[in-house]
């Protein structure tokens, strides 16, 4: 069953092939592109349940809910793996009419252009878990080059926490990385004809042209409440020898855009957990900066939004955003854009902090990724907490001082 919530779905016949989203720079779950405004993920019960139900206030702070749609996994004559969304499921060829019509994906001709590689449905990866690139061939490149509808002008390049470098092409890997594991998992638990939900959300980052995301996870503690012992003492650790301890909040991703070099400078989460609170500030500083100056006019919006978040969440009575992650993002182009069309000449985002004429600075800062959260209410609830979220607010606070004393610095 499709659940549909003022989405456009366009030729309701056919179905959708679902690429990687391209600007997944954290988590583990692997995002997928919809369509340019929409983006979908695994549906987790009690994740939907929190968007169903979800604060007014907080509405702001959180991508749009879009409802679910059915996915299943189609393998072609090839051995290509392909992940195809059904809107409507009543049309019982609309999986075969998807798999033969549908062009074929980015990632299925990168596997093919890698001839060498035995494995037809991926590119090979270096193991390394701090550094992956692509081990792509002359035509696997020149294929990102023609066909991904990204920015053709700009390379990534992914810098682990001892300071290696390794230049990619023009994506963050880490949502090959994800996109890639998702896959094997699906193809090696499941038959082709079962079928998945997903949710569907608003791609929060569809009106940049070269949006610097990054990915925060917040909070002192991470494991959900239904977490197996083992996993709990992990989470544990995993937050007391990192800034999540000291601070309450700790780097899992990051793409920041180098106006110097044109290039997206990547880090992981490998990456975060090894910072120390000093290191963290010098993070927060490189993602503000641009290779060529620090931007500054950004700061006053962001930590603006911060703080409205930080008064909302303060109001949230027995909401624990457990394992949950606030994103940054703003716009890595400098000169004024125009606005969407839709936009009709004027910014219509309450969030939106400086407007210049018909354009405006653009800058979001948004929660997401709430498998874990629990409040009053929930069907499945193990633990009911009074007040708001401790952790939450005091990773917030910290986060806050720190964007403030980058500017102070500067």
């Amino acid at each position: 069953m499709v659940v549909q919530n003022n989405l456009d779905i366009g030729d309701s016949r056919k179905g959708i092939v679902l690429e990687p989203f391209i600007h997944q720079v954290g988590g583990h779950m692997s995002m997928m592109k919809y369509d340019d405004y929409t983006v979908c993920k695994p549906l987790i019960s009690q994740e939907q349940w929190f968007y169903e139900s979800l604060p007014t206030a907080m509405k702001r702070f959180t991508p749009q809910y879009k409802g679910t749609v059915s996915v299943q996994l189609k393998k072609d004559s090839m051995g290509n793996l392909s992940l195809i969304a059904c809107p409507q499921m009543d049309n019982h060829n609309s999986l075969d009419n998807a798999s033969k019509e549908s062009s074929i994906t980015i990632w299925q001709k990168l596997s093919q252009a890698n001839t060498n590689s035995g494995d037809h449905t991926f590119v090979k990866w270096n193991h390394g878990p701090l550094t992956n690139t692509i081990k792509d061939s002359c035509q696997g490149k020149a294929l990102l080059q023609t066909d991904l509808q990204y920015h053709r002008d700009v390379s990534s390049l992914m810098e682990d926490a001892n300071g290696n470098q390794a230049e990619t092409n023009s994506y963050n890997p880490w949502g090959l990385h994800c996109h890639k594991q998702h896959l094997n998992r699906m193809s090696s638990k499941y038959n082709e004809n079962k079928l998945h939900q997903f949710l569907l959300l608003e791609n929060v980052v569809s009106k940049y042209k070269y949006p610097c995301i990054l990915d925060l996870k917040m909070g002192t503690r991470q494991h959900g409440d239904d977490a197996s012992e083992e996993k709990k003492a992990r989470q544990i650790k995993k937050c007391e020898q990192s800034t999540s301890a000291s601070l309450g909040v700790r780097i899992c991703g990051m793409q920041v855009y180098q106006a110097d070099t044109v290039q997206y400078l990547c880090k992981d989460k490998y990456y975060g957990r090894k910072l120390t609170p000093d290191g963290f500030r010098q993070a927060l500083f490189q993602f503000f900066h641009n290779g060529n100056h620090l931007r500054t006019e950004l700061v006053e919006p962001i930590v603006s939004q911060l703080k409205a978040l930080l008064s909302i969440i303060k109001k949230q009575n027995s909401y624990r955003f457990y394992s949950s992650s606030l994103l940054i993002i703003y716009e890595g182009l400098e000169k004024a854009i125009p606005l969407d069309n839709h936009l009709q000449g004027h910014c219509q985002n309450a969030s939106c902090p400086v407007p210049h004429g018909n354009s405006c600075l653009k800058a979001d800062v948004r929660m997401i990724d709430f498998a874990h959260t629990t409040y009053k209410g929930l069907q499945f609830n193990h633990t009911i907490c009074d007040g708001p979220d401790h952790g939450y607010i005091f990773g917030l606070e910290n986060l806050i001082k720190i964007i403030q004393s980058i500017l102070v610095g500067e």
